[in-house]
């Protein structure tokens, strides 16, 4: 019951961000490539970067303008952080993501990075290379060996020592052999309290199972992720 009743009150608030009036949309310049820079109607009470899954392809053009990867996860529910009173920006493939945490730290702290799939992959190879974002948030991540095949974030980083406060978002029937649930506990345990988790189920499962329309993408959830990654991002 008390389940039932969090997971209405998580809807309800995610109907009523992404119903609030959307903001414009500017295209900014971020070292190799552009991104999309969306600013809240007043005082921005901090900043989120989005880092898409996929080939992370955006095809920004101008004036905030952009035609890839329009379902995946954190692109389709970018209003819904504005909303929340957040300055959001998606950078495309090829942007310097130190550029990226520098622009949105002039705009407002904190600054919040959010990798998805393998947007987790180049947000620690963007930590790796000297980013530093105040909070990070890991959500269907390439986290372990465990995870799956592939570079992952802990060999990436090799210690976490330069991992900044973090949750990690994941669903647990996640069917995508490279984000399985299985390397959330070993990251967990090798972050040595850095980490905190939040573990959703439910929603729909269809298609590809690494692809945005299933647990993997967090489908009918969007709600309890935008949720999960506001009530971090503003504390």
């Amino acid at each position: 019951m008390l389940r039932r009743r969090w997971m209405a009150a998580a809807t309800a608030a995610f109907v009523a961000i992404a119903a609030a009036p959307a903001a414009a949309d500017e295209t900014v310049q971020l070292g190799g490539a552009s991104g999309v820079l969306i600013r809240p109607a007043g005082k921005a009470r901090g900043s989120i970067i989005l880092l898409a899954g996929g080939d992370g392809m955006l095809n920004v053009g101008a004036n905030g303008s952009f035609s890839g990867l329009r379902g995946n996860q954190l692109v389709r529910t970018r209003q819904s952080y504005v909303s929340a009173g957040f300055a959001v920006l998606l950078p495309d493939r090829g942007a310097d993501l130190g550029t990226a945490v520098q622009t949105m730290a002039a705009i407002a702290r904190p600054v919040t990075m959010v990798g998805t799939s393998r947007g987790t992959q180049r947000a620690a190879e963007a930590i790796a290379a000297g980013a530093r974002p105040d909070k990070l948030v890991l959500t269907s991540g390439f986290l372990t060996p465990e995870s799956g095949p592939g570079p992952n974030v802990s060999q990436i980083l090799g210690s976490a020592g330069s991992l900044p406060r973090t949750l990690v978002v994941h669903h647990r029937h996640d069917g995508c052999r490279y984000t399985q649930p299985a390397g959330v506990e070993p990251f967990r345990a090798w972050a040595a309290g850095r980490v905190s988790v939040t573990w959703l189920d439910g929603g729909a499962d269809g298609g590809d199972p690494c692809q945005a329309a299933g647990h993997h993408g967090f489908a009918g959830l969007d709600g309890q992720v935008v949720s999960a990654v506001v009530g971090f991002a503003g504390r």
